[in-house]
Parts: C-alpha cells; sequence; structure tokens
C-alpha cells in the first residue's frame, strides 16, 4: 500500500479549528488508498512561548531542561490531533519522538539523528491506524529529550519518510510553495512547479524561509520527493526533487537579512592561519557563510566571513583571542549587512549571469561589498538597507516573475533510490552507518588546473565597479568562473576572479585599459593555478569541514591563496604545484564521507 508522510506546521495547527482541517487533510490521503504518517509541530507561537518562560527565571537555561521544556508543544499537539481524527471516525495512535525510536546524539538543543527505528509505527499502520508523529524531538543513547532545533519538524517528517520508504512527504505550510523569492517581499515572486535538491539547499540557507536546510540535506541524500503545499488548499504546491523546473539560468533569488561581517585584518599569509582561525569558530559552534580570503599582499592578507548576526559578540569575544595568536593587525566587523544571491543548476553551463547580476545592483546605485561565487550560485553582500532594493533588482533583471518558455515535466519519483530497498522494510535505518542525514556527504572533491588567476587590487569601492569590469570581460569572450570581491577599506577593494588559461592575455589587456581608468595598481596575476573544490550535502550545518580543509593543506605545507564558499561546495585556489598533492590530501581526509 502507498505511504505518503505529512508533516503541518505550527501556523497550520495553530488551534482546533486549524487542527480538525489538517485532520481531514489526512484523512483524505486515507480514503486515497494510501497509509498515512503525519508529523506535527507544537501550536502556533508555543515554542516561543515556552522559551520566553525560561527566560524569565534565567538567560542561560540548561540545554537538557530546554529541551525537556520544548518537547511537551509538540506532545500536545500530537495528542490533539488524534483525539480530532478519532472524532471524526479514524483510528489514530499518537506517538513522541522517544516512542518512533528517533534516536539523537546528546547535543541539546541542536540534535542530529542517529537513527530511526520503523517496527512500532509499521504495526501502527499495519493495524489501520493514521499514525501521529512528534516533530522536532527524539531521545538519546541515555534515554534523554533531545530536540533538532528550529526547523527540526521538517527534518523529522522527511527523516520519517525515507525510513519508511514514502512515496511522498508532503509539507504543509502558510505559503503554496516555493516561490522565486520570497512572496511576502515581493509581491511579483512566482510559484515554481518544481526545484532541485540543489537550489533548494543553496535558497533555504539563505533566507527563502519554506524549508530547514537540513531536511533538503536528507531529502537529497535519500530522494526523497518533497511536495510543499498550502494548508488552506488542496491545490500542487513545488515539488522539490532531482530535476530542476526549466532550464533558465537562474531559478531564484534570496535574501538574508540578519548578518554580521567580520574581517581579519592583515593576516600572515603563511600555511595554516586559516586553518586555526577555522578551528577555533568550530570549537565554539557557530556557523559561518559568506568566507572569503583574497589574494595576499606584503606577505598579508585579510579574511572576511558573515555569522548570523546573534553570533557577533561572541565571535568578536573569539576573535579577540585569536588576533595576537596568528599575528594579526586588527578585527573589523560590520552590523546590519544582507546578503541577496541568485540560484541556479543551469547557472554553471550559461554565461553572462555574473554581470547581469552586477550591472542590475549598480543601476540602483548600491554598492557591493563581498561577493562569492559557486557553479550555481553568486552572492553579494550590502547594506542592509539596500538589501530589498537589491533582491527585486535582481529578480527583476532576470525575469523570475515570468513564467519559463519551457517547463520541464514532473519525472516518477522513485522511492528511496538511494539506499538499498530491503533495508527500508526491515525496520530500522542507522543513519550514522550510511553517511545519515546529520553526516556530511562529499559528492566529489574536484582539481581543476585550466585556470589562470587575476587580481585586481585597489579599485574604487563604489557601485558598478565589478559590473563594468565583467561586461568588458565578457565582451571580449572570456568565461570567468570563480569571483572573490574582498571586504572594502579605505574606499578601496580587490577582486580576484579565475578565467580560462588561453584567455589570460586577452583579459589583462582588458583590465589593465579598467585599472588605468580608476586609477588603481595594475592587475596581479598568476598564469597557471589550482583550485580545489569539496562539493557535497551537510556543508553549512557542520561548522568544521572548512577546518577540515584548509588543516589538512596546511598540515602539508600547502598555502591556501583564494577561498570562496557556498552551500554545497568549498573552492581554494593554490600553487600549481601543489594541485596533485593537495586532491590527494583532501580525498584521503574525506574517504569515509564520500558517496
Amino acid at each position: 500500500m502507498p505511504l505518503i508522510v505529512q508533516k503541518f506546521g505550527g501556523t497550520s495547527v495553530a488551534d482546533t479549528q486549524m487542527i480538525l482541517g489538517a485532520a481531514r487533510k489526512a484523512i483524505r490521503a486515507a480514503q486515497a488508498g494510501n497509509q498515512v504518517v503525519v508529523v506535527v509541530s507544537a501550536m502556533g507561537k508555543t515554542t516561543d512561548h515556552l522559551v520566553a518562560l525560561a527566560r524569565e527565571l534565567t538567560e542561560r537555561p540548561a540545554g537538557r531542561e530546554m529541551d525537556m521544556l520544548l518537547a511537551s508543544g509538540e506532545q500536545i499537539t500530537i495528542a490533539l490531533m488524534a483525539i480530532a481524527l478519532e472524532s471524526l471516525g479514524y483510528k489514530a495512535v499518537s506517538m513522541t519522538g522517544a516512542q518512533i525510536g528517533i534516536k539523537t546524539d546528546n547535543y541539546h538543543t541542536k540534535a542530529r539523528i542517529k537513527s530511526i527505528s520503523t517496527d512500532r509505527m509499521k504495526k501502527a499502520l499495519d493495524d489501520g491506524n493514521i499514525v501521529i508523529a512528534a516533530g522536532f524531538q527524539g531521545i538519546d543513547d541515555d534515554g534523554d529529550i533531545t530536540t533538532l532545533g528550529r526547523g527540526g519538524s521538517d527534518t523529522s517528517a522527511v527523516a520519517l519518510a525515507a525510513a519508511l520508504g514514502a512515496d511522498e512527504c508532503e509539507i504543509y505550510t502558510d505559503v503554496d510553495g516555493v516561490y522565486t523569492t520570497d512572496p511576502r517581499l515581493l509581491p511579483e515572486a512566482r510559484k515554481v512547479v518544481q526545484v532541485s535538491y540543489d537550489e533548494m539547499l543553496e535558497l533555504t540557507s539563505l533566507g527563502a524561509g519554506v524549508m530547514h536546510n537540513r531536511s533538503i540535506e536528507f531529502a537529497k541524500k535519500f530522494g526523497v520527493a518533497v511536495h510543499v503545499r498550502s494548508s488552506f488548499s488542496d491545490t500542487l504546491g513545488t515539488l522539490i526533487i532531482e530535476t530542476p523546473e526549466s532550464d533558465t539560468a537562474v531559478s531564484g533569488a534570496a535574501i538574508t537579512k540578519n548578518e554580521a561581517r567580520l574581517t581579519m585584518v592583515g593576516v600572515p599569509d603563511r600555511p595554516g592561519v586559516a586553518m586555526f582561525l577555522f578551528s577555533k569558530i568550530a570549537e565554539a559552534k557557530i556557523p559561518t557563510d559568506m568566507i572569503v580570503q583574497n589574494v595576499g599582499q606584503d606577505n598579508r592578507a585579510d579574511i572576511s566571513f558573515t555569522v548570523p548576526d546573534t553570533d557577533l559578540v561572541p565571535t568578536l569575544e573569539l576573535l579577540q583571542l585569536v588576533v595576537p595568536e596568528i599575528g594579526a593587525e586588527t578585527v573589523e566587523w560590520q552590523e546590519n549587512v544582507a546578503k541577496v544571491s541568485v540560484v541556479g543548476l543551469e547557472m554553471e553551463q550559461q554565461g553572462g549571469v555574473a554581470k547581469k547580476m552586477f550591472r542590475a545592483i549598480s543601476q540602483k546605485g548600491i554598492n557591493i561589498d563581498i561577493i562569492t561565487t559557486s557553479e550555481i550560485k553568486i552572492s553579494a553582500l550590502v547594506a542592509r538597507d539596500d538589501g530589498l532594493a537589491t533582491l527585486r533588482a535582481v529578480h527583476n533583471a532576470f525575469g523570475l516573475d515570468k513564467e519559463p518558455k519551457k517547463i520541464k515535466s514532473r519525472p516518477k519519483q522513485s522511492k528511496v533510490p538511494k539506499l538499498d530497498r530491503s533495508i527500508a522494510e526491515t525496520g530500522a535505518i542507522d543513519f550514522s552507518r550510511l553517511s545519515g542525514m546529520e553526516e556530511i556527504l562529499i559528492e566529489a572533491i574536484s582539481l581543476n588546473q585550466t585556470e589562470a588567476q587575476i587580481t585586481m587590487p585597489n579599485v574604487p569601492d563604489a557601485p558598478g565597479i565589478a559590473a563594468e569590469m565583467f561586461e568588458k570581460i565578457a565582451l571580449g569572450d572570456v568565461v570567468v568562473d570563480m569571483i572573490v570581491q574582498s571586504c572594502g577599506r579605505n574606499g578601496r577593494a580587490s577582486i580576484t576572479f579565475t578565467i580560462p588559461r588561453k584567455s589570460l592575455s586577452k583579459t589583462l589587456e582588458i583590465v589593465q585599459k579598467l585599472a588605468k581608468k580608476w586609477k588603481s595598481d595594475g592587475p596581479l596575476h598568476i598564469p597557471a593555478i589550482s583550485m580545489l573544490s569539496v562539493r557535497g550535502t551537510g556543508l553549512r550545518s557542520h561548522t568544521d569541514l572548512a577546518y577540515r580543509m584548509f588543516k589538512t593543506l596546511a598540515d602539508s605545507g600547502i598555502n591556501v591563496n583564494v577561498i570562496s564558499t557556498s552551500e554545497r561546495n568549498i573552492a581554494v585556489t593554490v600553487d600549481e604545484s601543489n594541485g596533485e598533492k593537495g586532491l590527494a590530501l583532501l580525498k584521503q581526509e574525506f574517504s569515509g564521507e564520500m558517496m
């Protein structure tokens, strides 16, 4: 019999009438011949209320007790949902995370799932019950209740869908699907028919807000088809699967508003410095986002990165201790910044995205602070007050409000394609043994030795500079790969990018003319560099991955010249002579996490 997992978020079960509405959706799925598992969150603002109660007593409540407190919210909802179903004439049984058999580690308030036992759920389903599962929670090896962090009910639902071999995981929410950007910010945003896992991973990490990024990591690893739907209607929503909606270069745009930027100024340009810095950040469990290291000059470099603004104070405290240890000059920071990004799985195959994005931003008179790129994403850091205007500019520039000319048909998604089917039917999946949901899953470690590197130092830190440069380069039929713009100081900034080696002479001619026009230093270049990349799923939720990559290279005396990061990729450039050695070292370091 087909099996459907349905998840209802807090706004979808905010009161008893809405719980009855959710129950009716579960009944319709059962009437269509499906076994049904319903995963629910706490009602409405219950979790916020419980957090507020704890903080009336102390600013720093113990993690174990917070988990005990917060898990009670879902327990209320599962009982009410089961009562609602029974009142409508259907058999139902409610289960907490512990009763389901969701085993986690013991990192309270941010636990990671280790395994799920499905025996009890399957017996209840076979007995004709609709199973109501508490999202957001599990139990550790000591028998203590744990919670998965905000957004954890999404993760619970997708995890259960994989463990049970579900045909589909339906996520019911207060929006009717995934949009090209947040429709609450831009009314012209368009709902997409389907979006790829990789695109959705980038969008969720960029603040798209529809689903939690850890749930998408899991869906991708285990091939779970996720259908994002409205709690208030029966219309089709958006399917999250392997295939993007269309062949357009850009499929979505997003803004992350609550960011802070920090820069380690004058860092010694030698192996091991970045490793030491990010080891301390990883130890503190501080999530970093845009990591940018530009080419060092005078044996010094600047390393910039962003963190959630709520982590600014602890990060500053940490960096003040790190500065003397690594011999950096100082730490600079900026609050009230926003990251605006465009995402598209087809971006790698189509040129001109960067120049189009930068021109759209410059035409609004908005200055870009930092630029990072990956094969499917370009991000620009701007002042927070300019964030919405930047988002609208790039959304309009790529025509995201318009239907694509050709939409791909929805393919039939096979159930649990990355797992042996017999495993999904035996009653227990050990996710940790299978590079599970909460572990990094490395898809590729690659070496590119076809690129040259150019740095434009001390260019004006002003709107339009990046747009003009990459437009000129594009007119010369030169394809640009990695782009890194470091944080500007004293009205000047540096931009580094890589190009095919065969295009070096032509590109140097172009940028030398621009340097004269801008009255900046002449371009620096390296005729042949090695670009090392680690690509995978779970990079953002594992704060130690960057550290491990930098440490592996530093321990063998390999210096990193340039760093650029995204949700699913960390790329660095090193001297050409160190490319093969670096590749072998990284493959050895991550051998246990390779697909």
